[in-house]
């Protein structure tokens, strides 16, 4: 959850020359990048780049990467595979808040026991329920209509 004073690392807010300082590359370079898929940043109505903090940091990830002798297409791999763990990460985390959010809707476990009528009880998590020796018999509500072509089979009902 975001507070107050920090800023959204996905807003794109810097114009492509601040972007090129950040990083410490020239905004040729920047616009090459874009071109190859590589850092895409969003666009203004009029089509301006602009760039994230997102953006700033997996510009100075690809000059490291690039100083390191890793090539292009490889670093871009890499790229897409940061960029799809952040997802996932992100799926993790709205997942983890659902299940948390429904496990305080429902504190303690429940469990279901049937009644000495039949009927549905709900019990309480660690709740015994003392065992019974009766049978109950189960009659549908509604008559299960025999099979069709019963009675012309062998071993059916006109044998």
């Amino acid at each position: 959850m975001m507070t107050e004073n920090e800023i959204d690392e996905d807003a794109p807010i810097f114009a492509i020359a601040v972007a090129a300082e950040l990083s410490g590359m020239h905004p040729q370079t920047l616009r090459q990048y874009d071109r190859l898929g590589l850092v895409v940043p969003a666009r203004t109505l009029g089509g301006s780049r602009r760039y994230s903090l997102r953006h700033v940091e997996q510009l100075r990830e690809v000059a490291r990467m690039s100083s390191d002798g890793i090539g292009l297409p490889a670093i871009m791999r890499i790229l897409e595979l940061e960029n799809r763990v952040q997802e996932l990460h992100g799926r993790v985390r709205d997942l983890e808040d659902r299940m948390r959010a429904e496990l305080e809707k429902r504190p303690g476990a429940r469990v279901f026991a049937a009644g000495s009528t039949g009927s549905v009880v709900t019990l309480r998590h660690g709740t015994r329920v003392r065992r019974a020796t009766e049978i109950v018999v189960w009659r549908p509500r509604t008559p299960i209509a025999p099979a069709t072509g019963d009675a012309d089979r062998p071993g059916g009902p006109a044998s």
